[in-house]
């Protein structure tokens, strides 16, 4: 198919608060091509791409988004801007518009039509219907005209390689399969354009190869364009036709993407230390397992039979394919959901306490003592970031050393000295997704706990931060003799953070030991994927 510009970017920039946030950037998009964005957080990354999704507080301060597009001389229905085109639905004749997308009123029909066409994935958002089937899911995302909604969407659940969970509930999903349902969802759409931001970053690496497979095969064959953010470099270099490095709101690198990918990766190093002598036991299961009925598929075992330990001070990490039942049993450990069989518990002073007991007596005695920093974290939007890691979380001391304490812990967590101030008076929707992340990081690290589980805690963070992170972690179980139980795909920060780790499939411990051993299972094993 021949390649034909879709969108003129023109010396856009865009300030909040007076800061520029992202300076002057131009370029063309071309069907059927792909462009890569990477960066550190809060680089501009997704200011950019909600920009070009036309949400109306990305705005552009100056320049201009323009659209080239097909619109049908009858229906108005949109295209490709290909000549020679007829309309899809009713077979007439095509004219070339070109849209100027933000000099139009907020609610004007072109616009919103060109809106329809756009779809976007973001970052660790999972807009679905929480008690529908994935089917049902992706069933209310096709036009309601469209004459074979069934089979449509049997078929793209078998692109996102998603047909063995069509009749699961969407909330009994791992993170990494809502992920593919959105996917799945806005591919219904029949997009001209596809935005996501870090579309991948919460999957195991097998899963993240083919969604990036299938993202390049859906561009490629449809003729669209697709403009895409990632902190990994393997996703750039594997799925951009070019690539932009921007740093702070401005292009610091353009081209070939293999050539800023590794310039990006200069000084990305880390050296960790092993700990010595880490305390007795804290954490044990007995046979533990986590069952879940379902009126359509009866029961499911989510986890099965897990047996193991984990020591004081240990960083121990929970591994393997999405959907393996990681985060289930994370949130046993945390008391969170109760284990159907068998024992889950923990140590806190002498006394072994049972985490699927309630009340005060029993897991109440132990849940102060755990901080959980969720995959599907939320920070309180009204507030600002100084109250969101005291108040908000009940943390009750002076005003002024609440204040330190909060400076220190954003330290602890990546940011720098000098910005601090500005972050704590800082509102979450100001600050990028890679900054709330480690802003909620630091919620659960400013209480201080015995036993920290962390939940895909690094999926949306620049490989820097994720070095910053993982030196922060190995202090706070250092200094402070915390317990890290760390659910990852991030195979790097696994492999430079966590003393042992713990392979899962189908709900099961496959096998424990060292993280490099453990990561060389994603070969032997492969994945469901596959």
């Amino acid at each position: 198919m021949s390649s034909v510009e879709l969108i003129t970017i023109e010396n856009v920039t865009k300030k909040f608060n007076g800061k520029v946030v992202l300076d002057n950037f131009s370029t063309v998009l071309k069907t059927g091509q792909i462009t890569g964005l990477i960066g550190r957080s809060g680089a501009g990354k997704s200011v950019l791409l909600h920009m070009l999704r036309g949400n109306p507080e990305y705005e552009p301060d100056s320049g201009r988004v323009i659209y080239h597009v097909n619109r049908c001389v009858s229906c108005g229905a949109l295209g490709l801007p290909i000549e020679g085109t007829h309309c899809s639905k009713c077979k007439s004749d095509m004219e070339r518009v070109d849209v100027d997308f933000w000099n139009l009123k907020e609610y004007h029909p072109l616009r919103e039509a060109i809106r329809q066409r756009i779809a976007i994935m973001l970052q660790r958002t999972f807009a679905l219907w929480g008690d529908k089937t994935c089917i049902e899911n992706v069933l209310e995302a096709i036009d309601e005209n469209c004459s074979n909604k069934v089979e449509k969407a049997i078929e793209l659940l078998e692109f996102v390689n998603m047909s063995h969970r069509t009749m699961h509930i969407a909330r009994d999903l791992s993170g990494g399969e809502k992920q593919r349902i959105v996917m799945a969802r806005q591919l219904a759409k029949d997009p001209l354009f596809f935005l996501a931001d870090e579309p991948t970053g919460t999957l195991d690496p097998y899963t993240a190869e083919i969604i990036h497979q299938k993202l390049v095969e859906y561009v490629r064959s449809h003729n669209i364009c697709m403009m895409f953010a990632s902190h990994w470099p393997e996703a750039i270099d594997k799925m951009a036709d070019d690539a932009f490095w921007l740093d702070g709101g401005v292009v610091k690198m353009s081209g070939e993407p293999k050539a800023i990918t590794s310039k990006f990766m200069e000084g990305y190093h880390f050296d960790r230390s092993e700990i010595e002598n880490v305390g007795t036991e804290i954490v044990r299961l007995e046979n533990a397992e986590k069952h879940f009925f379902s009126v359509t598929r009866g029961v499911v075992k989510a986890v099965d039979g897990l047996n193991f330990t984990i020591n004081e001070r240990e960083c121990f990490a929970l591994v393997g394919f999405s959907g393996a039942g990681k985060t289930t049993t994370s949130r046993m450990i945390a008391g969170l959901s109760n284990a159907t069989k068998g024992k889950v518990e923990v140590r806190i002073g002498d006394d072994w306490v049972d985490m699927s007991k309630d009340g005060f007596e029993n897991k109440g005695r132990a849940t102060p003592y755990i901080g959980v920093l969720h995959q599907e974290y939320t920070l309180y939007p009204f507030d600002t970031v100084l109250q969101n890691l005291s108040t908000s979380i009940g943390l009750t001391m002076p005003a002024e050393l609440a204040r330190m304490k909060a400076a220190q812990v954003l330290v602890s967590v990546g940011f720098e000295k000098k910005d601090v101030n500005r972050i704590l008076e800082s509102y979450p929707d100001t600050l990028s997704v890679g900054e709330c992340q480690r802003i909620a990081f630091a919620q659960v690290l400013i209480r201080e706990p015995r036993i920290v589980i962390l939940d895909e805690p690094t999926g949306t963070m620049d490989p820097i931060t994720k070095v910053i992170v993982a030196k922060s972690v190995l202090r706070a179980r250092e200094t402070l003799g915390e317990t890290f139980i760390v659910v990852s795909h991030d195979m790097d920060f696994v492999r430079n953070c966590c003393d042992r780790a713990a392979f899962m499939k189908d709900g099961k411990i496959i096998d424990i030991g060292k993280p490099d051993d453990m990561i060389a299972k994603f070969d032997e094993l492969k994945g469901p994927m596959e």
